[in-house]
């Protein structure tokens, strides 16, 4: 009896606690109170109410004029540059290769493209033989996918292989040399201490005797590692020939990525139609996940829930070392530094004149808040699109549940819109802005700290508002802009890789 009045009471316990996890999807404002006090459990369930609702509602009832549709649509004229990267004059001898050079690459995949293209540059400055780099697993994304998977190898290998030599693994003799090798000790062909931004001659001084003595050097970690001044011009015109020309995804990443164009093309509208019948559309790289939220220390309207959240989700991941934690939200926003919200990069696009008839493309890992969260852009653009809206689960098999490989997809549709904007700066709004000059395509860049402050006035109108970004983003959509020193020739490629 007593076994049966146990097993009963453990019953009755198990059903109250499955009650207690499925009531708040039934009552959640039974539960605010305590979302509030456990942030923890109940924060992302209960996405905020817009913020700014004066303005979505100028926004909804906007009317937008032909000239203003014709001006934001039309492409970029010629600005007087064109792709310059012209293929050694003299091949490259593999049998005088100094040995082999190994990377391991951590980051997205945009940090990725970058490493491996200063992978080669470095190849090539030490004469060496470039082994296919390996891609680590991203701590945030979980994705072990290799650079077979995400890139075209032998397109990789062929278009530069009057540059540099490139093979797909190590010789049998170093076959030791491995991932799982370097990770058990401290090993003497391993480096790792490549200075952020090192100069050419830092590896001829550092690396080659390594090859000298050993045949192979590995080394990790390798973002960043590699100057974007003071090198060769050869070296500089192969950074940007592997980035722009070398590196093209897997045959079914591009066949995917092309039934998305085509059927984001088929617009439903005729009011976005190009001269040749295809209808036109945008993407927006939104950059809005939950990493993204709580680096930026900022607020977003959940209230103290969510900001409990986050800051326990910064302590986590981070250990509390974000410096602009010592901001308050008004300060960080009057500085631009708050990445913008699915509702104000809505207002921000409403505002430049894309109307409710746009097609959407959205190009973004997972959302924070999820739809809940995007609600409010549904709204606006109610056309709005992702991977998963216009391909289907089949279409999706071979990149489905894979990070890189899915934000592969959005990046070759991003290569090929009509208009790309992301909604605050990054990796992938840097990638853009670099291959989008190279091919001279629109690419607006947003006024982060205009449209920060104009969001923090909460008494504008509409007609004010709108005024002042369109006003704010006439330079800002893809006109010509010259590397200065310092900066990335992937997100800046003239004058390095482009010819006036």
């Amino acid at each position: 009896m007593k076994f049966q009045y146990l097993q009963t009471q453990s019953q009755r316990a198990a059903f109250a606690g499955i009650f207690v996890i499925l009531l708040p999807n039934f009552f959640p404002n039974l539960f605010d109170p305590l979302g509030r006090a456990y942030p923890s459990m109940f924060s992302e369930w209960n996405a905020p109410s817009p913020k700014h609702i004066h303005l979505l509602e100028g926004a909804l009832h906007q009317q937008i004029s032909e000239k203003q549709q014709s001006d934001i649509w039309s492409p970029l004229a010629n600005q007087g540059w064109k792709p310059c990267v012209d293929s050694a004059t003299v091949p490259f001898d593999s049998e005088k290769s100094q040995g082999y050079i190994q990377v391991f690459l951590d980051g997205g995949l945009n940090q990725q493209r970058m490493g491996i293209c200063d992978a080669v540059a470095v190849a090539k400055i030490l004469n060496a033989t470039l082994v296919i780099p390996h891609l680590e697993v991203n701590p945030v994304w979980q994705d072990s996918s290799s650079f077979t998977d995400i890139f075209d190898v032998d397109h990789f290998i062929e278009v530069l292989k009057n540059e540099v030599s490139i093979v797909k693994e190590v010789p049998s003799k170093y076959s030791w040399s491995t991932r799982e090798y370097y990770g058990t000790g401290i090993r003497p062909t391993r480096i790792k201490i490549a200075p952020v931004h090192a100069s050419a001659n830092w590896y001829l001084e550092n690396v080659l005797p390594m090859l000298n003595s050993h045949g192979i050097a590995a080394i990790a970690p390798f973002s960043h590692r590699l100057a974007f001044d003071n090198l060769p011009e050869e070296i500089q015109l192969l950074r940007c020939k592997v980035n722009f020309e070398a590196l093209v995804f897997v045959p079914h990443i591009r066949t995917l990525g092309d039934t998305l164009l085509q059927r984001l093309r088929t617009s439903p509208t005729t009011k976005t139609k190009g001269e040749n019948g295809n209808g036109k559309f945008i993407v927006l790289h939104l950059r809005f996940d939950k990493d993204m939220a709580a680096h930026s220390a900022c607020d977003f309207g959940g209230g103290k829930a969510e900001k409990l959240a986050l800051a326990k989700y910064r302590q986590v991941i981070w250990q509390g070392r974000v410096v602009k934690t010592q901001f308050s939200n008004e300060e960080l926003r009057h500085q631009g530094r708050c990445p913008l919200t699915p509702e104000e990069i809505g207002l921000a696009l409403r505002a430049l004149g894309f109307n409710n008839d746009t097609r959407l493309y959205l190009a973004s890992h997972k959302v924070y808040g999820g739809e809940a969260r995007i609600s409010t852009l549904r709204k606006m653009f109610p056309l709005m699109e992702d991977k998963k809206s216009i391909a289907s689960e089949k279409e999706r098999g071979q990149v489905e549940g894979k990070a890189s490989l899915l934000a592969a997809v959005d990046y070759y549709v991003s290569m090929h819109t009509d208009i790309f904007i992301s909604a605050s700066p990054g990796n992938m709004h840097n990638a853009m802005l670099g291959y989008r000059a190279y091919r001279n395509m629109k690419t607006i860049r947003p006024n982060m700290v205009l449209l920060s402050q104009l969001f923090l006035n909460g008494t504008m109108e509409w007609s004010e508002f709108q005024q002042a970004v369109e006003n704010g983003h006439k330079n800002r959509q893809g006109q010509i802009r010259v590397r200065k020193e310092t900066q990335s020739i992937y997100t800046y490629p003239i004058p390095d890789c482009m010819c006036h």
